[in-house]
C-alpha cells in the first residue's frame, strides 16, 4: 500500500467521522435517543482510530537506530492494534451498555426529525469515506476478495478503514431501524434494541481487527507470489545452484527481510561467491522491491545429507 492512498483514506474517514459525530450530539441533545448517543460515541472513537492510524504511520518514518536497527515499520502494526481495542472499549462496550440501560428504561424520543434528519446525512458522508476507501483498496486488491484483501494484506491501514467504514453504514441502518420503530410503536425499547445492535456490530468488527493485526504483529511472511519471485531471483543457474532453504519477515507493511541459504559449488572461489551473492541481491530487489534487508549464506548443498533431514530442502543445521 502506498503511503498516500493509505493516508488519503485516512483522511477522508477523519473528516466524515468528525463532521458526523458533531451532529449525533446534537441530535442527541433534542431527541433523547440512546441510538444517537451510542452512534456519537462510535463516530468519536473511528475519530480517534483515525488519529492513531496517522501517528503510527508518521512514528514508523523513523530512521532505525542502534537499539532497533531495522527501524520502526511495525509501529504501523501496534496501532492498528491499539485501533480494535479503542472500537472494542469505547465503541462497542459503550453501546451495549447503552442499550442495556435504555431498554430497562425506555422513553419516547422528543423531536424525532433531529435523528432521522442526522443519520441520512451520515449515510452520505460515510458513503463519501466508504467510497474512497474502496477506491483505494482497489488499485491493490488485484484478483483478491474483499476476505482474503482484509486478511492478506501487509498494510494494516486500508483494511481498518474499510471495516470501520462497513461497520458505520451497517450500524447507521440499525439506528435508524430502532429510531423508526420506536416512533411507530411509541415504545423506546426499539430505540434501545438498536442500540444493543450497534454494541454486537462494533465488537465483532474489533475482534476481527484484533485478530489480524494480532498476526501481523507476530510477524508474517511474505506472500505466495513474492517467495516465488524471490526464489527465482536468486538462483542463477552458474554460482548459486539452488536455495536451500529461506525465511522472509515482514519489518514492516513495505519492508521485507529476506535470509536463504543458498547453494554454491565446492571449487568455487571467495570472490566468485561474492560477486555471484551481490548480483542475487540486485535481482531480488528488482523481482521485489520492498526487499530492503538480505542476508545469503553460501554452502555445498548435499543430497544424502538433505535427504537424512526431516524436510528434504533443508541441510542439517538449517532450521
Amino acid at each position: 500500500m502506498s503511503a498516500s492512498g493509505g493516508t488519503k483514506a485516512i483522511v477522508a474517514a477523519l473528516g466524515a467521522n468528525l463532521a458526523i459525530a458533531v451532529a449525533k450530539f446534537v441530535a442527541f441533545a433534542f431527541s433523547g435517543s440512546s441510538s444517537m448517543l451510542a452512534e456519537g460515541v462510535h463516530s468519536v472513537a473511528d475519530s480517534g482510530n483515525q488519529g492513531l492510524l496517522l501517528l503510527g504511520g508518521k512514528r514508523a518514518k523513523r530512521e532505525a537506530t542502534d537499539e532497533h536497527p531495522f527501524g520502526y515499520g511495525r509501529e504501523r502494526y501496534i496501532y492498528g492494534f491499539l485501533v480494535s481495542i479503542v472500537l472494542f472499549t469505547i465503541g462497542g462496550v459503550f453501546a451495549l451498555y447503552e442499550g442495556y440501560e435504555k431498554i430497562h428504561d425506555p422513553h419516547p424520543l422528543d423531536n424525532w426529525f433531529w435523528p432521522v434528519g442526522v443519520l441520512v446525512f451520515a449515510v452520505i458522508a460515510e458513503g463519501f469515506s466508504f467510497r474512497t476507501a474502496i477506491k483505494e483498496s482497489n488499485e491493490l486488491r488485484g484478483k483478491q476478495t474483499w476476505s482474503q484483501f482484509i486478511r492478506r494484506a501487509k498494510a494494516p491501514e486500508l483494511p481498518v478503514v474499510l471495516l470501520e467504514d462497513f461497520g458505520a453504514l451497517v450500524g447507521l441502518v440499525l439506528a435508524l431501524f430502532g429510531v423508526v420503530l420506536t416512533l411507530v410503536t411509541g415504545n423506546g425499547v426499539w430505540d434501545g434494541i438498536g442500540t444493543m445492535c450497534i454494541g454486537a456490530l462494533l465488537v465483532l468488527i474489533a475482534l476481527i481487527l484484533a485478530a489480524e493485526t494480532k498476526s501481523l504483529l507476530l510477524g508474517e511472511a511474505a506472500g505466495p507470489e513474492q517467495v516465488a519471485r524471490i526464489r527465482e531471483a536468486i538462483v542463477d543457474g552458474d554460482v548459486v545452484t539452488r536455495v536451500i532453504h529461506m525465511r522472509t519477515l515482514h519489518l514492516g507493511p513495505e519492508e521485507l527481510l529476506v535470509a536463504a541459504k543458498i547453494a554454491v559449488e565446492h571449487d568455487d572461489t571467495a570472490a566468485e561467491i561474492a560477486r555471484a551473492i551481490d548480483a542475487a541481491e540486485t535481482r531480488i530487489r528488482e523481482a521485489v522491491p520492498i526487499a530492503r534487508v538480505i542476508y545469503l549464506e553460501p554452502d555445498i548443498y548435499s543430497e544424502a545429507a538433505a535427504a537424512a533431514g526431516p524436510d528434504p530442502e533443508a541441510t542439517p543445521g538449517g532450521r
